[in-house]
């Protein structure tokens, strides 16, 4: 599988797990301390090739996307399950820990945001996140994480869930199906 975007991963280890896993060349920031020579770097591969971003899934890997999307809102943006990111129990998440099948996974569904004017749908709003038991408690916890492995955009907290289904323009169809998928396991697993 070849990658015409460049990936954005954090570090060298993630850049061999990368490239053990598909062809494709790497931008590594060196940490969740971006400096404004990786973030440069960043611009001009998006005007030349485009990137994705492929962070670690945990609140460092959450902040670098961040910085980067406010950079270049037109990031592509690959997530990584938690589930997935992990080689054992007692290390810590990682890109660099997760499988061949699972990185190819998650750049084969990525995430791609558009400019709002572009929105053709209806979003959804808070209200049907919050109705939809998406937040508040284990319960929502257990839920985003399902709803982020089954629309491919990874575990996030409900306000950034939210932010997520909105920029990748989720429409309220998908978000749906996926609930009512969860809403069937929960009843299934009862």
């Amino acid at each position: 599988m070849k990658i015409k975007e460049m990936i954005v991963v954090e570090g060298k280890s993630d850049t061999q797990a990368i490239q053990r896993a598909v062809e494709a060349d790497t931008i590594e920031t060196n940490g969740s301390a971006l400096s404004e020579e990786v973030l440069t770097r960043i611009e001009r591969a998006q005007e030349v090739r485009g990137i994705i971003v492929l962070t670690d899934p945990d609140y460092p890997g959450q902040r670098i996307r961040q910085m980067i999307s406010q950079r270049v809102p037109m990031a592509k943006h690959a997530f990584i399950d938690q589930k997935d990111a992990r080689a054992s129990a007692h290390q810590s998440l990682g890109v660099e820990h997760a499988t061949r099948e699972a990185i190819r996974t998650a750049l084969r569904h990525v995430a791609e945001p558009s400019p709002l004017s572009e929105q053709t749908t209806e979003p959804i709003t808070w209200a049907d996140f919050v109705r939809a038991g998406m937040v508040g408690g284990d319960r929502g916890r257990k839920r985003r994480a399902r709803l982020g492995q089954l629309l491919h955009l990874g575990y996030a907290n409900g306000k950034q869930m939210y932010q997520r289904l909105i920029q990748f323009h989720i429409t309220a169809e998908e978000f749906y199906k996926a609930v009512e998928q969860i809403q069937l396991e929960e009843t299934r697993d009862a």
